[in-house]
């Protein structure tokens, strides 16, 4: 569905540019992080009670430490808490490594943003087809749908629908752990299920919108013209010419939409709503609380965050400068 000359205009767009490598780079050591957590985890993200054995309290991130107050007969002393070189991040407020968490809480993310966004690509591009090749009614009546999910702001809207789904973690065995080969850890992923159908039911207007005007702009060219005069079907016209001409925006829309959902179970998981508590968004909100004290609790995987839909838009950014022949040459380098 990628012609050569977009595939060139892509490779020659990546070499002249640095930004593009910079997300590359990122986003591949997060899907390697999400493909092989259990190997790369130094505990079970799960396992708690990992403080300092005197004091009770939390590690610091390797290589700082902190001023504490512990009672020591009857009476409140300061000491110091000193890292643990078997937890590089530190741990968190309920002794759980804080390193083994950001490893899991990328596998989440990564899932959620990948498997919500195929599936809004899956509703939204049919119906933008359908709409934008028949016009008419069956235009109106589609995209009065679309622009009614479009009048709700995305998060409001994600939330009223897990009030009406419910919080449904889905358990997916890991391949890894079942092969015996990081033994110790969660032997499932817990995915949240509802977050991934609701994240698609929040950006699936945009994947039909975008269709939509690529089908209007399609319908009446001279090759479709050609091939209904020959009697092609209307669902061979949209398979074979309408949907692959139409697949550059798509893409470059799908690759951005990745980061929107990220972001979106994040949100959701801060707010006590993602259903599994591995998660970046959980691991933030835990730590909120003591950002003067255990500050490395939520700045981790805030950072992950960050780095994860960075990456993600460097990537959109590249394909769209790439693929939008509006763009001059020179101007991809920059």
């Amino acid at each position: 569905m990628i012609s050569d000359r977009v595939r060139s205009n892509l490779r020659q767009s990546f070499s002249e540019s640095l930004l593009p490598k910079i997300g590359l780079g990122i986003l591949v050591v997060i899907v390697v992080m999400t493909l092989f957590a259990p190997l790369l985890a130094t505990h079970d993200p799960t396992d708690t009670g990992h403080f300092d054995p005197e004091t009770g309290s939390e590690y610091p991130p390797l290589g700082h430490s902190y001023e504490t107050e512990v009672a020591v007969d009857g009476e409140f002393t300061e000491v110091t808490i000193e890292s643990n070189s078997t937890h590089v991040l530190g741990t968190n407020t309920v002794g759980q490594d804080v390193y083994s968490r950001l490893i899991y809480g990328a596998r989440v993310s990564v899932i959620v943003g990948l498997s919500a966004t195929l599936l809004a690509l899956l509703i939204g591009v049919p119906i933008g087809l359908l709409a934008g090749y028949y016009g008419g009614r069956v235009d109106d009546g589609l995209m009065r749908v679309a622009d009614t999910m479009l009048a709700f702001p995305a998060l409001v809207l994600a939330l009223a629908l897990i009030g009406v789904f419910g919080e449904r973690p889905v358990g997916i065995p890991d391949p890894i752990v079942m092969a015996g080969f990081a033994e110790g850890m969660p032997a499932t992923i817990p995915i949240p299920g509802t977050v991934t159908i609701v994240g698609a039911l929040v950006i699936w207007v945009w994947f039909a919108r975008v269709a939509r005007g690529e089908a209007m702009s399609l319908r009446n060219a001279e090759y479709v013209k050609a091939a209904r005069s020959f009697g092609t079907s209307h669902a061979q016209i949209l398979l074979k010419h309408i949907l692959p001409n139409s697949m550059t925006p798509i893409i470059v829309l799908a690759t951005i939409q990745v980061a929107v959902i990220i972001l979106l179970e994040a949100s959701l998981a801060y707010l006590g709503f993602s259903g599994t508590t591995l998660s970046w968004g959980y691991e933030i909100e835990r730590g909120q609380d003591y950002l003067r004290r255990r500050p490395w609790v939520s700045i981790f995987p805030g950072i992950g965050i960050m780095l994860a839909v960075i990456s993600v838009n460097l990537l959109g950014d590249w394909f769209r400068d790439a693929l939008d022949p509006n763009v001059d040459q020179s101007e991809r380098g920059a």
